[in-house]
């Protein structure tokens, strides 16, 4: 038996999704004329409380429109300094979208309206100007931490007293729903434009949406063609990532509750490391140790797969093809695992 726990992207299509797939209804979506793609499109604008949405090949690449929509070259982003979007995509919002990062802290996965306010401050001392922020939800660096509600809100009164946009990353988005116990509508009402993986948890084989409202769709759809990202018959993927939002969201929980088992072996045994097991409240844990590279060659053999997501960070994420036998077999592992 081989656990994979190095991300939620590593799961295989269920026998629904490929009948769905096989079956699908399909036309050009390029024309729009993808009965299929069209309906996922419409049903995450609905569940977001946007006007529109896009389906695109990744979530980097939703990101990386969602910028090119919002500014211009030269613009200034408010964003935590250790997002996805910072860290995580190759350099691609400076160099596709020509913006400039202005990072706050978010150790803990979020940040402060005040520090945002400062970062918009500075335009006033020759500093360069806010036109959008970006947040993260939840925020996979800290370990899948979710952004509480009221620092939501103070951040959306900040973006509407100045006029700015705001861009969700919400790759994980129904994670950050579960676990909160609020709907998608709800975590997205924010936003300007919100995007969410299907891929990541769902179990979708490939795939993400962006929605926003209709005119920044508009051109959205204009960005994606300007990255490569226009599709044709592109319904047969997005019968899996219908089939995905049906039937893969409530189950999130199992993968939560799956991550704070983990969690507990982790702390148990690098209580050093200083992992709260109480902290993981969504399907990503992440904790220090002395030797990542040693951890992961014990782990392997043992019928482990985990991963790194910094110098001395390692990252376990649980999962629709993780269940409770994979996890107890993980956990074995690593309370016998080698690395005070």
């Amino acid at each position: 038996m081989l656990v994979d726990l190095r991300s939620d992207t590593v799961t295989r299509p269920t026998a629904e999704m490929r009948r769905a797939m096989a079956e699908a209804e399909v036309g050009d979506d390029q024309y729009g004329e993808d009965p299929t793609v069209n309906l996922l499109q419409e049903t995450f604008a609905e569940l977001t409380g946007q006007e529109a949405a896009l389906f695109v090949p990744s979530g980097t690449m939703a990101n990386q429109i969602a910028l090119r929509v919002l500014t211009r070259p030269g613009d200034a982003v408010v964003v935590g300094a250790r997002q996805h979007l910072v860290l995580y995509e190759a350099g691609a919002g400076p160099l596709n979208a020509g913006v400039t990062w202005l990072t706050v802290p978010d150790a803990a996965g979020s940040f402060d309206a005040d520090a945002v306010e400062a970062a918009i401050a500075g335009a006033d001392h020759h500093q360069p100007g806010v036109v959008a922020i970006a947040l993260e939800d939840t925020h996979m660096a800290a370990g899948g931490a979710v952004w509480d509600p009221d620092r939501l809100a103070a951040v959306g009164a900040v973006a509407r007293r100045h006029g700015l946009g705001v861009h969700l990353d919400g790759a994980r988005l129904w994670h950050a729903a579960v676990a909160s116990g609020q709907s998608l509508r709800e975590r997205a009402a924010i936003a300007t434009t919100v995007t969410c993986c299907l891929s990541k948890g769902l179990g979708a084989p490939v795939g993400s949406i962006l929605a926003g409202p209709i005119e920044v769709m508009v051109a959205a759809a204009l960005e994606r063609k300007r990255l490569g990202g226009a599709m044709r018959q592109a319904g047969v993927i997005a019968a899996a990532g219908l089939v995905a939002m049906r039937n893969g969201v409530e189950r999130l929980a199992e993968d939560h509750e799956r991550a704070r088992v983990l969690a507990t072996a982790v702390a148990d045994r690098w209580p050093q490391a200083g992992l709260d097991p109480k902290v993981v409240t969504t399907n990503i844990v992440i904790f220090s140790h002395p030797d990542p590279d040693a951890l992961l060659r014990y782990l392997q053999p043992a019928g482990v797969l985990a991963g790194t997501v910094a110098p001395g960070l390692v990252r376990l994420v649980t999962h629709a093809d993780v269940n409770d036998e994979g996890i107890e077999l993980a956990r074995r592992a690593l309370a016998r695992a080698p690395g005070d």
